[in-house]
């Protein structure tokens, strides 16, 4: 089912035969240099180049009987390269190819991943925008609290995922490294200048210092990154699964026609993008916990790590890139019942109102601890089916002697709350000067 809705290009970043062409291109670009420092005949590599041939099926052959893939691929290459062939992984170790070819594929998922966070950002602004002055109540505990807008729960979204968008681009930087320092990292039998111009040509920064391999700190950022990812789109789908619930129903997810939602209950509208999105961010979540684990390798290596990494690494991306389009459709096609939002805030008869009044209390020099008993002592009664707050504070002598029958009635206002909305608007999404930006922040040149 995922593969189904990957955007194109993301699962075949992690194909099999695209791997073994950027161990070639690390391996020509390698040979490349040798004929730089005079350590092999110019031209070389534009030979082994055009003769070069990548076959899968071949390097699965000799692996069965090697039960090593470099040396599988690199003997794959002799039939078709020829006498070259000897210039090919001259000083290298296996980790120099897997290391610096695997920077390449995870630099290219996440540049498709940051394409996902860019579309996820404008709906999210989009939308934010649009439903800026919908009143809703906010909620904590479960429990009406106070008048928010429904605009500002998806600007707050939308400054989170742009934080997300701020970590992955660091994370870019730290895993775009490769490294052809040799077997303990000691660059005995190739200088470091190798390395340098092997790097530079496949967009990589070179590792300042390694031993057989890329330290996996860099790979344990990058999985807990995606996985932090994947935790606020979670945190976006359980927010959505809350207001679809029958007694709110204060937004759902688009139903299309002829959906079903039940093979037994033909009235069902089910919130299944979101139960699915919150059911994938799991597997991204656990997959970080197995990066981390890759950390520790013995003395200058071992390749416990690289078991790990041949599945959680392609698992993540893909499974990211699938939850971003999913809750990237869901925010821009998401059904929001405005009526039902008013309804529902005024559920309590007045009760998300009492900081209001109590503060109100405050400023007429009211004291704070009586304030509150009286604001409370009303609450309670409503709570209790004893009418609305604000009529059962007209009627209290302690609230009445401070407060006037009008001034009573302006606590009871929820435009009060939506006051400074303008102020937090501009925070997010900047000031009119600026809204010319793309939905990423990135200011336009």
């Amino acid at each position: 089912m995922i593969e189904r809705y990957t955007r194109p290009g993301m699962k075949a970043i992690w194909d099999l035969k695209h791997k073994y062409e950027i161990w070639l291109e690390v391996e020509l670009q390698a040979c490349a240099a040798f004929e730089r420092a005079k350590q092999a005949p110019r031209g070389t590599s534009a030979k082994i180049r055009k003769k070069a041939k990548v076959d899968v099926a071949r390097i699965a052959e000799i692996e069965k009987v090697t039960k090593h893939d470099v040396i599988a691929f690199l003997e794959s290459l002799m039939d078709s390269v020829g006498p070259e062939h000897r210039f090919l992984h001259m000083g290298l170790t296996s980790s120099d190819i897997v290391d610096t070819s695997l920077a390449v594929q995870m630099t290219e998922a996440l540049d498709l991943i940051l394409a996902g966070v860019d579309g996820l950002l404008a709906v999210l602004k989009r939308q934010s925008l649009h439903y800026k002055h919908q009143v809703m109540v906010g909620r904590s505990h479960g429990i009406h609290g106070e008048p928010i807008s429904f605009g500002l729960k998806l600007a707050l979204w939308y400054e989170e995922v742009r934080r997300h968008q701020s970590r992955l681009r660091q994370v870019r930087s730290e895993i775009a490294v490769g490294k052809l320092s040799g077997a303990m990292g000691t660059f005995a039998h190739q200088p470091p200048d190798i390395e340098e111009f092997v790097c530079a040509k496949l967009g990589l920064k070179v590792e300042p210092v390694s031993n057989q391999v890329v330290q996996r700190d860099r790979h344990a950022s990058y999985a807990t990154a995606l996985a932090l990812l994947a935790a606020s789109i979670e945190k976006i789908a359980i927010e959505i699964r809350h207001l679809q619930r029958t007694e709110v129903l204060e937004a759902e997810e688009y139903f299309s026609e002829g959906q079903k939602g039940s093979s037994a209950m033909p009235h069902k509208r089910n919130p299944i993008v979101s139960e699915n999105l919150c059911g994938l961010a799991r597997l991204v979540r656990a997959n970080s916990v197995a990066a981390m684990e890759n950390v520790a390798l013995w003395h200058e290596r071992d390749i416990s790590h690289s078991s790990v990494e041949r599945v959680i690494m392609p698992d993540s991306t893909i499974l990211i890139d699938y939850m971003l389009a999913k809750v990237t459709d869901l925010i821009e096609h998401l059904v929001v019942y405005p009526d039902r939002m008013r309804r529902n805030l005024e559920l309590t008869g007045g009760l998300v109102y009492s900081q209001r009044l109590l503060l109100a209390l405050v400023e007429k020099g009211a004291q704070r601890k009586e304030s509150y008993e009286a604001v409370q002592r009303n609450a309670m009664a409503s709570w209790r089916g004893g009418g609305g707050l604000q009529e059962l504070a007209e009627k209290d002598p302690f609230i009445a002697q401070h407060l006037k029958k009008q001034e009573i009635a302006t606590c009871f206002n929820p435009k009060y709350y939506l006051r400074h909305l303008d102020q937090i608007y501009r925070r997010v999404f900047g000031t009119a000067k600026h809204r010319s930006q793309n939905a990423s922040g990135r200011a336009k040149k």
